[in-house]
């Protein structure tokens, strides 16, 4: 694994993960701050401009959701990984469009949680010039900007990157492991990570959208897909019901796959990673 640099903010209040997050990020070439509280971390976040910020949910004061909330609204775009104590709170972040990049849940390994800091930071990367366009669908890949038509669309870092890796090959079906791989990094993070991404895409795209759903497979850019789709879930992305639609119509799709997706339960490998 590359060696990483730069100020990491890290915010948690159990004092044995903190020295413990804090030595494997320093070991890989990380300077480390860390804070027991949320108010301190997001001052330090706006202050010290760091190249990530690694949020436990349960801070007292201000908890993580709402340090990450507040810096997404001064348009603040430091990549964020949150850690979380429970399932229920993955759904949390899952459901809220708080534009954080990744989570893990506790117990979580060290070393994963470093890799997750790297895979981040090479999403966040600047990349050669491209721009890609599908249907009213514009894609400023290096200055990371998104329109449909004039309208200018903003999505967060894992919404961007999804969009651009499905744009690179228009008409080819991804299943979701294989979106996993190519744009989180990993491919055991668990389906409905992708299924919540797209939706809220599509959400954000409008009907124009050029997203088509392949039942029981996964997703493909295609220019014939806009519109249909979108209708077909009677206007997804329209009065804020995109997400909960395809995720019931993501539902049905994940019962036809075999092992635990079929039971609607994550198996044991599954518990502790994901990306937003």
């Amino acid at each position: 694994m590359a060696q990483g640099s730069g100020l990491v903010v890290l915010a948690e209040d159990d004092p044995a993960v903190t020295e413990l997050v804090r030595l494997y990020l320093t070991r890989d070439g990380f300077t480390v701050q860390a804070y027991a509280d949320g108010s301190h971390a997001l001052q330090a976040v706006l202050t010290h401009r760091p190249v990530a910020v690694v949020l436990d949910i349960g801070l007292p004061g201000l908890d993580g959701i709402e340090v990450c909330r507040r810096l997404r609204a001064r348009g603040d775009r430091t990549p964020v990984l949150f850690v979380t104590a429970r399932d229920d709170e993955v759904d949390r972040v899952l459901g809220l469009e708080l534009g954080a990049d990744d989570y893990v849940t506790k117990p979580f390994s060290p070393r994963e949680l470093v890799a997750r800091v790297h895979a981040v930071l090479r999403r966040t990367q600047p990349v050669d010039a491209e721009r890609l366009t599908l249907g009213p669908v514009t894609v400023d890949v290096p200055g990371r900007r998104v329109w449909v038509s004039d309208r200018p669309v903003h999505l967060t870092a894992t919404e961007f990157d999804l969009l651009t890796h499905l744009l690179r090959t228009p008409g080819r079906v991804w299943q979701r492991e294989e979106l996993l791989a190519a744009v989180w990094g990993y491919a055991d993070a668990g389906s409905r990570t992708v299924d919540v991404h797209v939706a809220q895409l599509r959400a954000k795209l409008g009907p124009d959208a050029p997203l088509r759903t392949v039942r029981g497979v996964g997703y493909a850019a295609d220019d014939a897909a806009s519109g249909a789709e979108q209708g077909g879930r009677g206007g997804a992305g329209q009065g804020g019901t995109g997400g909960a639609d395809e995720q019931g119509r993501e539902g049905a799709d994940q019962q036809e796959q075999g092992g635990a997706d079929r039971d609607g339960q994550r198996s044991p490998d599954q518990r502790g990673r994901g990306r937003l």
